[in-house]
């Protein structure tokens, strides 16, 4: 389900209307998440380390609204439940789509998130998704970035998230990797941002 923003009414109407012009409306960052807890919680009770994360960014996802944000034409809706797009590797090195969809409660995310998973990585078509309700996420566990981009087909009209997830390094028992978080700016600001990655931070510290 999604609404209707009412644009007369919003804070950021000026900052929209200014933003959606551009060519490029993306801006993006990449950080350094501490992973330890989260880790050390996988592995210590036989999870997905790939799907807790992604359950935990999901989860930030829905707290802060402005992620729920998207453009169709002229208007922003905001939508109730943000979903996942993310690239799923197959075993001849190529990869699909998968659309996972988000539960409040890890297990069921990652009961339901294995099947969907298992589906992408019996077929050969790319599965990609039309709907608008999610981020998009891609992992890159080979790689410890500073910085990444993306391509992008700019005559498509796109307003989702994108979130990429490097590579767990381990320095003196303390693990961290590497995300890049690319948003469109009429819709999102540095400050939506910020607390994204602090609420993201909270959850993977907490160890459940």
């Amino acid at each position: 389900m999604k609404h209707k923003l009412n644009l007369d009414t919003w804070e950021r109407k000026e900052h929209f209307n200014f933003f959606k012009t551009f060519e490029e409306p993306y801006y993006g960052v990449t950080v350094n998440i501490d992973c330890t807890a989260a880790y050390n919680f996988t592995k210590t009770n036989g999870h997905s380390f790939f799907l807790y994360y992604m359950h935990k960014s999901l989860a930030a996802a829905q707290a802060i609204e402005q992620f729920k944000y998207r453009i169709e034409g002229d208007e922003v809706f905001v939508h109730d439940q943000i979903d996942a797009g993310s690239t799923i590797g197959r075993s001849n090195g190529t990869f699909g789509f998968g659309h996972i969809i988000y539960y409040p409660t890890f297990k069921e995310f990652e009961t339901e998130a294995k099947k969907e998973i298992a589906d992408v990585q019996s077929r050969t078509d790319l599965i990609r998704t039309d709907v608008d309700n999610i981020i998009r996420f891609s992992a890159l566990p080979w790689i410890n970035f500073t910085s990444i981009s993306h391509a992008r087909a700019f005559a498509f009209p796109d307003s989702c998230p994108k979130i990429s997830f490097g590579k767990m390094t381990d320095v003196d028992g303390k693990k961290s990797m590497p995300v890049s978080i690319h948003v469109h700016h009429a819709l999102v600001d540095g400050l939506h941002v910020g607390q994204f990655i602090d609420r993201f931070q909270q959850l993977m510290n907490s160890g459940a």
